[in-house]
């Protein structure tokens, strides 16, 4: 059995990697994006933090999660978003992959794959380096051509509060990101 170790630090700001079962394309459908976005004001509602900075794709999505002072658990959120989407996915009569044994042990479902790919933000420049990275994402996985023609990320909003200009990522392939794998091939 793995061994985890998984660094918690109130208040922190932590860079995770969610993707679906069998990486099946459907986090950017119309149900994908509602249920998703419904699951996070109900798990908000219960438990408060910010998105900072997120990217939506087909079979994944990347954010940086803000947590209030002196909490920590992360887990518990990101384990509820998945449990409240997968909810509202198969009442919608919504098709699901083939758990694993192991999830189907746990009583889990396959919509989403067991566990996420956390990674703790450690300073600014760090921080930095993970938003662009999501922001980045579309165009790494060739879905646009343009970073700012990907509707369902973060970019815009951070263009509006002047943090990033529009033509931010050009077109010229970008090697900046290529030096961890982000808990993505």
């Amino acid at each position: 059995m793995s061994d985890f170790r998984r660094w918690f630090v109130p208040g922190g700001m932590f860079f995770f990697t969610v993707v679906t079962g069998n990486r099946r394309p459907i986090l950017t459908t119309d149900a994908g994006r509602r249920f998703l976005r419904s699951a996070i004001d109900r798990v908000r509602d219960d438990r408060p933090f910010q998105i900072f900075a997120t990217v939506l794709q087909p079979d994944h999505w990347h954010l940086i999660m803000n947590l209030p002072p002196g909490d920590a658990d992360y887990s518990v959120r990101l384990k509820r978003i998945k449990e409240e989407f997968t909810r509202s996915w198969l009442d919608a009569g919504m098709p699901e992959s083939m758990a694993t044994a192991g999830q189907a042990k746990k009583g889990q479902r396959g919509v989403w794959q067991p566990r996420f790919w956390e990674h703790t933000i450690r300073d600014e420049s760090d921080l930095e380096r993970c938003c662009n990275y999501i922001h980045w994402n579309p165009r790494k996985h060739g879905l646009v051509k343009r970073v700012r023609d990907w509707p369902w990320s973060s970019f815009h909003r951070f263009v509006t509060a002047g943090d990033y200009d529009i033509d931010w990522g050009g077109e010229e392939p970008d090697t900046s990101t290529a030096d961890s794998d982000w808990g993505e091939p």
